[in-house]
């Protein structure tokens, strides 16, 4: 384990030197909490830093990593706060740096078809100043208006459009990133190929801020499709759902945009938390599949034959969204789903699997099997174009933190050990942080993780970048 040093007056003063004394915090308890957590239901996963710093340009991001590489600090890079692994909890202490700041569109190149921002960006604010130009960027995460863009190619996001736009990786062209040295890195640019030496942004993009901080982002954009048609599918039960996926995508040839997954449980819990009047209470499972163009009629041809498909697998209603207030209408029962579960249940985990598409109904039997037997909820939901299952293990209210603490353990030992097992992994989109580092080991061959390691200290020899995940 790495020996840290702490904040001392002396460093606070340095660091109100590189940023002003207004962008420091220090010794302000009340101040630094908001900084202590993500958004991780309970209090678990805490930890107050000695320091946060608001900087607002590469040099002084810099400036603050040599100081702490020189004096051994930990520094952990936060944007928006709102991630699900604890991946900006500085578990170490140490300076937080917040980029708050860095929140500055700096150029719409339309001839290149990019768009260079700084890593405080809210990601629905590009699309929103894209709008007008005809132009989106398609990296879509669920938590669209909240989440900062430095912190979507932190985790390296994805969302409810993955499956025929792709995650954030595919629209990262360029990165200017400070390394745990200080040094400042510029990766890319606006090129669509490039085999120069190896090929660093993928390394960087879902690194979970262990390698660096980014302080510049360039991303491809595309032209914005003009139509959306959405269908809200309700099956008797997961396989069901599930199984007519792939049939559905093969007979028509189609991609959708999006194959949203929820079980009876999750989707009475969104239509109950919005007083939603579909006829739920029967549903076992449901799929909401999208489509997207600029023709109405070549998208009302394939929604209907995507809904004959979804009928030939066993829909028993089929709901078609065609305009923009009934889209909205059903895609807020999808969003709405964590927040629901949150408000229900004050002591909940909310776990972020992968696995083979075809295996997503082997993971639900399997968190219905482990509910019983702990005597819990674990309702399902995500993405099952992408094979990503979100499963919120929820426990009863008279239940004490320890016993808790002490079920969830036990649970997600033998969850992630069928995961492995069904070729799957413990996270696709949320990130290890420290919330799943206690399972790597157990699901990851020690090649892999060793290989992780090397280049965790070729970057970061001294390991002050973002300590205490992943690994």
């Amino acid at each position: 384990m790495t020996k840290y040093n702490p904040v001392t007056p002396e460093i606070a003063r340095t660091l109100a030197e590189i940023c002003g004394e207004s962008h420091v915090v220090y010794r302000d308890a009340e101040r630094l909490e908001p900084f202590s957590h993500d958004e991780i239901p309970g209090t678990h996963y805490r930890r107050l830093p000695e320091a946060v710093v608001k900087p607002d340009s590469a040099e002084q991001v810099a400036a603050i990593v040599r100081l702490a590489n020189e004096r051994r600090i930990p520094v952990t890079p936060r944007g928006a706060g709102s991630g699900l692994s604890g991946g900006t909890v500085p578990v170490c202490g140490g300076i937080v740096v917040a980029m708050q700041r860095f929140n500055r569109i700096l150029e719409l190149d339309k001839a290149n078809m990019t768009i260079t921002v700084e890593p405080g960006v809210i990601a629905n604010d590009i699309n929103e100043y894209l709008k007008p130009h005809g132009l989106f960027y398609a990296g879509y995460p669920m938590s669209v208006e909240m989440c900062q863009i430095g912190g979507n190619v932190a985790e390296n996001a994805g969302g409810g459009k993955a499956v025929k736009y792709g995650v954030t990786a595919r629209y990262v062209l360029g990165l200017e990133v400070v390394l745990p040295s200080g040094s400042i890195l510029n990766l890319g640019g606006k090129l669509l190929k490039d085999v120069t030496g190896y090929n660093l942004i993928p390394l960087l993009t879902g690194s979970e801020g262990t390698l660096g901080i980014f302080t510049k982002i360039i991303l491809k954009v595309i032209p914005r499709p003009r139509f959306q048609y959405d269908l809200l599918a309700l099956f008797p039960d997961s396989d069901t759902a599930v199984a007519a996926v792939p049939a559905m995508i093969t007979g028509t040839g189609i991609t959708p945009v999006s194959i949203e997954f929820m079980d009876g449980d999750a989707f009475r819990q969104g239509c109950l938390d919005l007083n939603e009047t579909l006829p739920f209470l029967d549903a076992g499972a449901v799929l909401l599949v999208s489509v997207d163009g600029n023709d109405p009629e070549m998208l009302a041809g394939q929604s209907e034959a995507l809904g004959r498909y979804l009928q030939k697998g066993g829909a028993s209603e089929i709901y078609v969204a065609d305009t923009r207030a009934d889209s909205e209408r059903v895609w807020k029962i999808r969003r709405s789903i964590p927040e629901a579960f949150s408000q229900a249940f004050p002591r909940q985990s909310g776990e972020d699997i992968v696995v083979p598409c075809a295996s997503i109904p082997a993971v639900v039997t399997e968190c219905g099997r482990l509910a019983a037997k702990y005597h819990l909820a674990i309702p399902c939901y995500g993405h099952a174009g992408d094979g990503n299952v979100h499963s919120r293990i929820c426990a009863p209210a008279d239940w004490s933190d320890e016993h808790w603490d002490e079920v969830l353990q036990a649970l997600l030992r033998e969850l992630y050990a069928e995961v492995a097992r069904l070729g799957g992994r413990i996270s696709g989109e949320h990130g290890i942080g420290c919330k799943r580092r206690p399972f790597m080991a157990s699901t990851c061959a020690p090649e892999f993780l060793d290989t992780l390691r090397a280049v965790k200290n070729a970057l970061d020899p001294n390991g002050i970048m973002n300590p205490g995940k992943i690994f």
